[in-house]
């Protein structure tokens, strides 16, 4: 499972955590401009605006995870198996495969409002990359430099765009759904509560935090859902590029998942294989992975964004431990 967070301090950040049991070998990849961007049933675009995530190369392609373009939008796909459907080729629509759909969006789109013009005329369909990578059933949010996010959503209803009013997603129920649940929490506070349960009674309040007494804490999706956009919402603004980098790693590091909290088949358990937070304003990609906490960077701005090849690197894996001594 995922969680996906945009947060907009002054700069706005947008990035993810990334919860799985198998690595498919993710790299930080860069699409320059001039890099010829196929399609199954679209035709090929020889330029478009360059894009930075993370993402797995499987036939010099780009299968992207979550990636934000040089206009500064950004999306994440999070696993959606259950309420998510494709659908077949439709030939009234401009006809998209799931993995092309993020190269698609920020090929040529500058805003969130640019998205919902061109998904109001795209079609997702069940095609799979290849025998080895069938499809997998995902929703997606998106986030752009205004500040405001939108989730999309193909189920047997159709797609779907809905506006985000906490910036934050999991994966099930559908997101309207899970929406609904925020009422459940809405007396959740970082103030400590009034007693309005024995108001004529001198209670205790024994401990610091207990307007969060009733915060979910579990690695199931809404749970996390729930906490991160609580987190979100209370986040302090930083003062500067590291400060608010360093809150948006705290964000998504309160709905981590550790090793061994979440199996998912005998002794096989989901992680948090690597978290990114990608500044939507100045281009610049930040990661840390389950073995590595230092936080690091790729500069989109530093590479030549006119060329035609793939860049990528590496996610480091090996633990970068300073030493005071």
């Amino acid at each position: 499972m995922c969680t996906s967070i945009l947060y907009s301090p002054k700069d706005n950040y947008f990035g993810r955590n990334l919860d799985y049991e198998i690595a498919y070998g993710q790299k930080v990849v860069i699409t320059p401009r001039n890099y010829q961007l196929n399609y199954r049933h679209l035709p090929t675009q020889d330029t478009h605006y360059a894009m930075i995530g993370v993402s797995v190369v499987a036939n010099d392609y780009p299968l992207y995870c979550d990636a934000i373009n040089e206009k500064g939008l950004g999306i994440a796909g999070l696993n959606f198996t259950g309420p998510g459907k494709y659908f077949a080729v439709d030939e009234s629509k401009k006809n998209v495969t799931s993995f092309e759909l993020i190269p698609y969006l920020l090929s040529s789109c500058e805003t969130i409002e640019d998205v919902k013009k061109l998904l109001s005329e795209t079609n997702i369909t069940d095609e799979s990359f290849s025998k080895d990578l069938p499809v997998t059933t995902l929703h997606w949010l998106m986030g752009d430099k205004s500040g405001k996010s939108i989730v999309i959503e193909s189920t047997e209803t159709g797609l779907h765009v809905y506006d985000n009013p906490v910036n934050t997603l999991t994966n099930n129920p559908v997101f309207p759904a899970q929406v609904e649940t925020l009422a459940n929490f809405a007396s959740v506070s970082p103030a400590q509560p009034k007693n309005t349960l024995v108001p004529n009674a001198d209670i205790n309040l024994y401990s610091r935090g207990l307007g969060t007494h009733h915060l979910p804490g579990g690695t199931d999706s809404n749970s996390r859902f729930i906490k991160a956009s609580f987190v979100l919402a209370h986040s302090p603004k930083g003062n500067d590029e590291v400060e608010n980098v360093t809150n948006f790693f705290h964000i998504l590091h309160s709905v981590e998942q550790a090793k061994g909290t979440d199996e998912v088949e005998d002794n096989v358990f989901e992680f948090t294989m690597y978290s990114d937070c990608m500044n939507l304003d100045k281009g610049i990609l930040y990661f840390t992975t389950y073995d590595n906490n230092q936080i690091n960077a790729v500069d989109m701005n530093n590479e030549n964004l006119d060329t035609s090849d793939l860049i990528t690197y590496e996610l480091f894996k090996d633990q970068a431990i300073k030493f005071e001594n």
